[in-house]
């Protein structure tokens, strides 16, 4: 017999993974959550995500699916009832996805050189980030949040930024989002995570910022 109901295999510290638990969230989807050691996998991670052996994966009914944008879209169209994260209109759609590409391939690739350079390299970087951040911050105006009155797709691809980006700006000593450089994105991080389901499934602040410390330092010292 098929194993029934919805259980998402993730690691607490995981940007990625908080994207799926987010979306199921505001869906009101009951889930199980198995959170893994990535040094030491887990044989039903390996089983269900043989080719990537990556997290998240989301089983449901025993049906695995990976990969954290392409689970946030199954859940929109496997529980159509409740909140929409996905626009109605094919065109919102097609730029919803467009943006959250852009912020996968450019900005997320500009931000992680901050979390391993110092001096003058860093500010450089941090620039570089504020240029990718300002492009992206455009799909915010006029809007509260990304998704439009309401939480949607692209601030779930994105909101990892909210709780994260911070921890990396502490542990980091740079400054990236501001209110003189971004006002926009630095005010929907507060809208964003005061949303009950976004806030419920935040990490705690001091473990993610122990771990991004330790993190660092090993990163800095083997350079």
């Amino acid at each position: 017999m098929a194993e029934k109901g919805v259980k998402v295999f993730g690691m607490w510290a995981s940007p990625m993974v908080i994207r799926v638990e987010w979306a199921l969230r505001l869906k009101g989807v009951e889930y199980e959550y198995v959170d893994e050691d990535l040094a030491n996998k887990s044989a039903d991670l390996l089983r269900y995500n043989p080719v990537t052996k990556k997290v998240p994966v989301l089983v449901h009914d025993g049906k695995p699916i990976a990969e954290s944008t392409i689970i946030v879209e199954y859940i929109d169209e496997a529980w159509k009832g409740g909140h929409p994260v996905m626009p109605a209109d094919p065109y919102e759609r097609a730029q919803a996805r467009f943006w959250a590409r852009y912020a996968e391939d450019k900005c997320n690739a500009a931000l992680y050189p901050i979390f391993t350079t110092t001096g003058e390299a860093q500010r450089e970087v941090v620039r570089e980030a504020q240029r990718c951040l300002k492009t992206l911050e455009a799909a915010l105006e006029g809007r509260r949040f990304f998704g439009g009155d309401a939480v949607g797709y692209l601030d779930i691809v994105v909101g990892w930024l909210a709780h994260w980006l911070p921890v990396i700006e502490e542990v980091s000593g740079a400054s990236v989002v501001t209110d003189e450089e971004l006002p926009l994105m630095k005010a929907w991080f507060g809208r964003f995570l005061a949303v009950d389901a976004v806030r419920a499934a935040l990490p705690d602040r001091d473990r993610l910022l122990a771990a991004n410390k330790a993190r660092r330092e090993q990163l800095l010292s083997s350079a």
